[in-house]
């Protein structure tokens, strides 16, 4: 009974020496005799032989080493320290146990920790404290994570270096409020060109919408111009229509004058015989005559002295100074009388026709008619 406590005392001992846990995310190594197996184990719970095996616990996903205190001296001799720099960095799983076996699983502090230290020193001694602390501050986060990346590529590729992040680092105080005056103007300088580029945008934006308005108004007129234009070539087209339609009537309306006038001559032509002449002087003798009574025809009939006058009293005259030789021994019956000339107007053509008249009957008519 003694033997079997004894036995299951020492499988319970054995059991709680030789049972461990592995964390989430973590690998375990193994070393025995100082020396490091081969075996990784999971996470869970495992075993191992007590007193003789001992294990390490390695974190292979992504974390985090915060380096504090980071001291830098710069070019120009000021001491600066960097309060804080972090360092995300992961352990590829596969290249684990080599890089265990090179550099232990205090791996970070050789890669993370001394690395840092070494590079921020490098960086500050080739660079003054305006640099360091105002020009090149923006680009110290990358030149870090490169520099480390290209070493680790080299001799550690189990190790990679995703980002570093570096705050401000502290100045002295004196040199502090130099550095605050000093950026203090240039945050007026920067703010004065900014409003002079914001200024010089708002003239430009100014003068360009000034162009695009004065071509917008010069698109206009030229359209106007245009329109004026054709108006003008619409009325001016519509006016030589109107000119030739004008002229086309007048010419018709010409050319039915002289064609009325050519036909009604031909017609007097054909009309104007020598009976029908005397039949219109007949009716023109009968409807408008004017009989003039003397010794004397007058020369003037009407206020018009033509040749036709002047022959009748001519004829006239002759046929009295006849009468008279034959009559000269008698003495007339009643007053002489004589017919001085008939002129009679005709309407038609407005042609006129004169007749002379010697004797006058007993009745007061014309002998020779």
């Amino acid at each position: 009974m003694e033997g079997l406590i004894i036995i299951l005392g020492a499988v319970l001992v054995f059991g709680f020496f030789s049972l461990h846990l592995i964390p989430e995310r973590h690998l375990g190594v193994y070393y025995r005799g100082g020396r490091l197996l081969n075996t990784t184990s999971e996470a869970g719970y495992q075993f191992k032989i007590p007193f003789l095996t001992r294990h390490e616990e390695v974190l292979f996903a992504v974390q985090t080493d915060s380096v504090q205190n980071v001291p830098c001296g710069t070019a120009s001799g000021v001491l600066v320290n960097f309060g804080k720099i972090e360092v995300v960095n992961r352990l590829h799983k596969g290249l684990l146990l080599d890089t265990i076996r090179n550099y232990t699983v205090n791996y970070d502090k050789t890669w993370v920790y001394d690395k840092i230290h070494h590079e921020v020193n490098q960086f500050c001694s080739k660079h003054t404290l305006q640099e360091v602390y105002i020009t090149l501050f923006n680009t110290l986060d990358d030149h870090l994570a490169l520099q480390l990346q290209t070493d680790i590529h080299h001799w550690a590729p189990g190790i990679e270096i995703i980002s570093v992040r570096v705050t401000k680092p502290t100045v002295p105080e004196n040199i502090l409020k130099k550095f605050e005056q000093v950026e203090a103007e240039v945050t007026n300088l920067q703010i004065t060109t900014n409003q002079q580029l914001v200024d010089k945008k708002k003239a430009e934006t100014a003068r360009f919408q000034a162009t695009i308005k004065a071509q917008e108004d010069a698109d206009v007129a030229e359209i106007k111009n245009l329109q004026q234009v054709n108006a003008k070539k619409a009325q001016s087209e519509m006016q030589f229509i109107e000119n030739a339609v004008h002229l086309e009537r007048e010419k018709a309306l010409a050319d039915a004058e002289l064609y009325k006038a050519q036909k009604k001559a031909e017609a007097n032509e054909l009309l104007l015989t020598e009976n029908y002449l005397k039949l219109q002087q007949i009716i023109s003798q009968s409807s408008i005559s004017k009989i003039y009574f003397g010794e004397k025809i007058p020369s003037v009939i009407m206020g018009v002295e033509d040749s036709t006058t002047r022959v009748i009293s001519q004829n006239l005259a002759s046929s009295q100074d006849q009468d008279q030789n034959q009559n000269q021994n008698q003495k007339p019956v009643h007053t002489s009388s004589s017919i001085a000339g008939i002129r009679r107007s005709s309407l038609d053509g407005g042609s006129s026709t004169k007749q002379s008249c010697s004797t006058m009957d007993s009745d007061g008519t014309c002998g020779n008619l």
